[in-house]
């Protein structure tokens, strides 16, 4: 089995991901994405401007740059909480690579979150210099998520929450169960990620209907097109009403469609045998209510910050709840782990 070192490095890295992806929800939505224009540093230096020299000097780099002080400590705080996150993933593989003889040690998956934790910093940097582009801050989003993912499938192995047993009752099943709803959460996360980088949150106030209409006017051509103007700052959102109606309804959709089968989902897996199963499955559906509530009250009260970012963390949770539904259901081979590594 792996040390416990590394299960708690593993643990460690999870709540820190989780972590980071609430803060940059945060950040997100207190329109601080750009509060440092440049990257890694903020204005030219480790720290925000503060002093009036400093503040002198970063006006003379950055001709032009409104410097809010508050928006630069929220982009450089989640900096600084993404690059602890970094070096615990290093370190995660580190110690795999030195344990990689001992049985249950996974390896593979601790190197793979080192690269893809690097492409994750890639991104973060483009989301500055590419001026809040929405697929390069979207893509930022889905690569987070999925390396608090990853964290998780990898510390609930390590740490004896798979299965050991040859056989569970009517598990292939709740495999194409637990399978098809980690794609429907992607979906609805990358839907829910385009809608906040579009700045289309606040296009449908009343609910259910949106703008009064149960169908809205769409525009699918303009509202999901990938390629963006080079050089314009999106901050703010740069599409016309039609096309972000049509990303806000789109998200609802998603959300019905992720609601009817997350609870067929719940409602299948407490019928099965294995007790660890029906808890994961509670799990899934109370994170399910919990989201699809706060979805709704982002609505009905005009997208208070407190809501909106808890929809955000509310979106890892249902994430992570179905990462341990589906990590159930695949038996821990220590035979087979030790011969890969």
């Amino acid at each position: 089995m792996s040390t416990p070192w590394f299960r708690r490095l593993a643990w460690l890295a999870t709540g820190l991901a989780f972590c980071v992806i609430v803060l940059g929800a945060f950040v997100r939505l207190n329109d601080a994405g750009l509060g440092c224009p440049d990257w890694p540093t903020c204005y030219g230096q480790v720290t925000p401007p503060d002093d009036p020299g400093a503040i002198a000097a970063a006006r003379q780099a950055f001709p032009g740059a409104v410097i809010e002080h508050h928006k630069a400590w929220y982009e450089m705080i989640h900096r600084y909480l993404a690059s602890s996150l970094g070096l615990l993933i290093i370190a995660l593989a580190v110690l795999a690579w030195r344990n990689r003889r001992r049985p249950g040690q996974p390896v593979v998956l601790p190197l793979l979150l080192v690269l893809l934790v690097s492409l994750q910093g890639a991104l973060g940097m483009w989301t500055v210099t590419l001026l809040l582009r929405p697929v390069i801050v979207t893509l930022h989003l889905l690569m987070g998520m999925t390396t608090l993912a990853l964290l998780a499938w990898l510390a609930l192995g390590v740490s004896g929450f798979a299965l050991r047993r040859a056989a569970v009752r009517n598990r292939r099943r709740l495999r194409a169960w637990g399978l098809g709803g980690l794609l429907v959460v992607a979906v609805q996360i990358s839907l829910g990620g385009w809608t906040s980088t579009n700045y289309a949150a606040y296009q449908c106030l009343d609910f259910p209907t949106c703008q009064g209409r149960w169908w809205p006017p769409t525009d699918f051509a303009r509202a999901f097109r990938l390629t963006a103007e080079p050089g314009v700052n999106y901050e703010g959102g740069r599409l016309d009403n039609v096309a972000r109606v049509t990303i806000h309804w789109t998200h609802r959709l998603g959300a019905l469609v992720t609601l009817i089968y997350l609870l067929g989902l719940g409602l299948s897996a407490l019928r099965s045998a294995d007790p660890g199963v029906r808890r994961v499955a509670g799990l899934v559906l109370a994170a399910l209510v919990l989201q699809v509530s706060l979805g709704i009250s982002n609505v009905l009260f005009a997208l208070p910050l407190p809501v909106a970012v808890a929809h955000n963390g509310g979106a890892a949770l249902l994430l992570l709840s179905l990462v341990a539904f589906n990590r159930r259901q695949w038996p821990y081979n220590e035979g087979r782990e030790a011969r890969s590594s």
